[in-house]
């Protein structure tokens, strides 16, 4: 069983639901990237993604893209952040799930397109890295990534749309690993307001297909919207409102302070 399935059947036997924060790995520093996911973990994050800096993140909104942006203009590249992933492997208990689009892992590990999926998959392994998310993966084109990730107890999560069709949930449900990713919001990530009104009818569509852990994000901005798709989903992931509270912190401590002050109160709010 691989760690994020793990951790999963421990929280269904104890009848609660994922806290998943995200924060962009390198951002605002990659010496930060280590210690905010130690923050993280104390303030109660069941798991932890971090994003690995693209310059063309199509599904992310204008605080993740500004976020990327900082990270990439401060010298972060995937494998600077799987460096600081692994400088806290041996103290985390959570699993770590990146969250990169396509192009930054099969250039993984080479020099004029030369990279491979399995060089990142091993990397990540090495570093305490679980499992991998790629926004701009379709399932029908996400073979090569299974193939790569075959037999290494390494998770490749997908997402799934409220545009999906029954047909491509199914193959969404079958092919995704870990957990499946509802995207809660027909756009890009950010802050919102208010949650869809289809939200909940979304997920129990695709809660019809399959028995995998469904967890919620994009748009999941505060503790009353996370402890609503709580009741809905098996996990809640926060990812703008988190990343947004640490760019405006001023100074090292205060992000983490910061950062550990915000995630505790979804905590509260998720049970």
């Amino acid at each position: 069983m691989t760690p994020i399935r793990a951790t999963f059947e421990r929280l269904r036997r104890e009848r609660r639901r994922a806290l998943i924060p995200f924060i962009m790995g390198g951002d605002p520093t990659l010496s930060l990237t280590g210690p905010l996911l130690l923050a993280l973990q104390d303030a109660g994050a069941d798991l932890i993604e971090v994003g690995i800096p693209f310059s063309d993140p199509l599904a992310d909104g204008p605080i993740l893209q500004t976020a990327s942006a900082r990270a990439l203009s401060r010298g972060a590249t995937p494998a600077r952040v799987l460096a600081a992933v692994a400088s806290v492997h041996r103290r985390l208990r959570v699993p770590i799930v990146c969250l990169s689009y396509w192009n930054p892992l099969v250039q993984f590990g080479g020099h004029d397109g030369r990279g491979s999926l399995q060089a990142f998959v091993r990397a990540a392994q090495e570093s305490g890295v679980a499992g991998v998310i790629v926004p701009d993966l379709p399932v029908e084109e996400s073979a090569p990534l299974q193939q790569a990730v075959e037999g290494t107890g390494f998770d490749t999560v997908l997402l799934a749309a409220p545009t999906s069709p029954p047909e491509r949930l199914r193959l969404i449900a079958r092919a995704s690993q870990g957990f499946i990713y509802y995207v809660s919001v027909t756009g890009t990530t950010g802050v919102r307001r208010a949650l869809p009104l289809g939200l909940a009818h979304g997920v129990r569509q695709l809660r019809l297909l399959t028995t995998k852990p469904i967890c919620v994000g994009f748009g999941i901005s505060t503790p009353a919207q996370a402890a609503a798709v709580a009741r809905i989903a098996d996990g809640v992931i926060v990812g703008s409102a988190l990343v947004r509270t640490i760019g405006r912190a001023r100074g090292r401590a205060a992000a983490l302070i910061d950062a550990g002050t915000f995630l505790r109160r979804f905590r509260s709010a998720v049970s």
